[in-house]
């Protein structure tokens, strides 16, 4: 649910839009995109269409703790899922055992960091793949799966989406999850949710 298209009309709207778009009955799981403009109304539309049966999950993204614990307490529905940017180099661990204490699943969004801070290079990862022969992605994925961190990746090439898929048949030691949480910036590789100038630029509005 994007942030134009908030507001409890234009929220069902738009979820009809979607779903005659994907020629569905129903959706599996629909998020709010960001927590900003009128999304309590449209979390409360998100509300009535997961009561009527014609959404399995409804949940939220980019949701920074604060505004996910209002969103909970003042509501009926807690949200199944939280998608936020978790990689190496920003890896939430702290707002994951907030989201874990509260009943939400933290979903990655950007795992790779879309190979920024040389992610793909980095030599503690390069070094934890080679020793299970695994390339720097298949580690990133394997580490999120054994913090309990839902990831989709996105690739169109099928060689990448099979490469993806093959992370199930090796482990992390403690040492290598050790080794990896020390990457931890503890800030964004991309942008500040909490900025003015990137809340007017989300919302459609030029900050000069």
């Amino acid at each position: 649910m994007w942030i134009q298209h908030t507001g409890k009309d234009t929220a069902k709207r738009e979820y009809d839009k979607s779903l005659r778009s994907l020629g569905l009955d129903y959706l599996d799981l629909y998020l709010v995109h960001q927590p900003l403009g009128d999304y309590y109304s449209s979390w409360h539309a998100m509300q009535d269409l997961y009561g009527e049966g014609l959404i399995k999950a409804i949940g939220v993204s980019n949701f920074h703790p604060d505004r996910l614990v209002d969103l909970i307490i003042h509501n009926d529905v807690v949200p199944a899922v939280n998608q936020v940017e978790t990689h190496p180099f920003h890896q939430r661990a702290a707002d994951q055992q907030l989201m874990r204490e509260h009943g939400v699943q933290i979903e990655s969004w950007g795992p790779f960091a879309e190979g920024r801070n040389d992610l793909f290079t980095n030599p503690v990862l390069t070094e934890i793949g080679a020793a299970h022969g695994k390339s720097v992605a298949q580690v990133v994925l394997c580490w999120l799966i054994q913090r309990d961190v839902v990831v989709i990746p996105k690739s169109v090439r099928p060689a990448r989406m099979a490469q993806n898929l093959d992370v199930f048949d090796f482990d992390l030691t403690d040492d290598e999850m050790t080794r990896i949480a020390a990457l931890d910036t503890g800030t964004s590789m991309f942008f500040d949710h909490r900025d003015p100038a990137m809340v007017s630029w989300l919302g459609g509005r030029r900050v000069d």
